[in-house]
């Protein structure tokens, strides 16, 4: 039987013992076609469906040892397809899939829809924060961070400032929405599902607390729908605002942090016991996807703590996003639902 897998000594040529670079053609040093006698011999087809992924493993082990972590970026962006939290508006990018659970990846990626809101009215200026929902510079925060305020103007996490102005503000819920004036193509922070939000669920909380911008905690969900009091201030100015730089607020019939006084609104909040100070109000509690589950609204201070003591204790509170979801049309309309 001949042997079609080397060349034999009666002047045949099999076509596949012939290099690459020599088949037949013309041109001194070329082989001659195969006689018709001598077709080549088909190579077996499991052969080549086992040598083709062997070929593609290798190939995808090159470029990734070529492109090292952007490899995870591209695996990323072609099999995220539609995922919820990628658009402009009240849905903004998220972490990324190797970060997804990690501190320092929320961090990242929220970091820079967080901003510092200083507010100046006749009697002086305070510090808030506030959270970006739309890349045209729309600002989620506490009504009490603007409440009374004259001129409202904001720093963002690149350092850049604004003039802000007060859009809508609804008292019952503690919340207020403000306008970037000239913003455009700013990052917006993605907003989650507080309903979906459990006690022990890991969170990070970001502001500006005493006027430090971007400032990070993290820790847990210390428990769900508690009845947290605060000073509705209609229009008074921040005349209730204790002294300390702490907003007043009630919880089981008990004043902290200074006098609720006579008008006031009640509202379910998340408790967490990542750090809150003075300053957070308004700024986000996020969950380890990096959506926005919450904004910071109040914190529990010594009833002895006066000036830079009347830090956290590990009592913090923060209103839904879905009671924020819910009021966005109302404060956009210049009210409240």
């Amino acid at each position: 039987m001949t042997d079609h897998y080397r060349s034999g000594d009666d002047g045949t040529h099999p076509t596949h013992a012939y290099p690459p670079y020599r088949y037949a053609g013309s041109g001194e040093g070329a082989y001659p076609p195969p006689p018709p006698h001598a077709p080549a011999a088909p190579a077996p087809a499991h052969r080549a469906r086992a040598r083709r992924p062997v070929a593609l493993i290798a190939a995808v082990a090159i470029v990734a040892a070529a492109v090292g972590g952007g490899a995870a970026t591209l695996v990323e962006r072609f099999t995220a397809g539609s995922a919820p939290g990628t658009s402009d508006g009240v849905n903004g990018a998220t972490v990324s899939q190797s970060s997804k659970g990690t501190v320092a990846g929320v961090a990242q990626a929220v970091s820079p829809s967080i901003v510092e809101i200083n507010a100046s009215t006749g009697s002086g200026e305070s510090t808030g924060s506030g959270v970006i929902i739309s890349a045209d510079g729309e600002i989620v925060t506490n009504n009490h961070v603007i409440a009374g305020a004259d001129t409202v103007k904001v720093r963002l996490s690149d350092g850049s400032a604004y003039t802000a102005d007060v859009v809508g503000t609804d008292p019952d819920k503690d919340l207020a929405l403000v306008a970037l004036r000239g913003a455009k193509g700013l990052k917006a922070a993605a907003l989650g599902d507080s309903g979906a939000v459990k006690v022990g669920d890991e969170v990070v909380a970001i502001g500006s607390p005493e006027g430090l911008t971007g400032t990070v905690t993290s820790g847990i969900v210390s428990a769900l729908d508690r009845d947290v009091t605060v000073a509705k201030d209609e229009g008074q100015g921040r005349g209730r605002q204790d002294p300390r730089g702490n907003w007043p607020f009630e919880f089981g019939g008990r004043e902290f942090n200074g006098d609720t006084g006579d008008s006031r609104t009640t509202y379910k909040a998340i408790q967490t016991d990542a750090s809150l100070n003075p300053g957070n109000s308004g700024g986000a509690l996020i969950n380890m996807n990096g959506e926005i589950i919450g904004i910071n609204s109040a914190m529990y201070a010594p009833s002895s703590a006066s000036g830079s003591t009347a830090g956290s204790v590990g009592l913090g509170f923060a209103i839904p996003v879905d009671t924020v979801k819910a009021d966005l049309e109302g404060l956009r309309s210049g009210g409240g639902s």
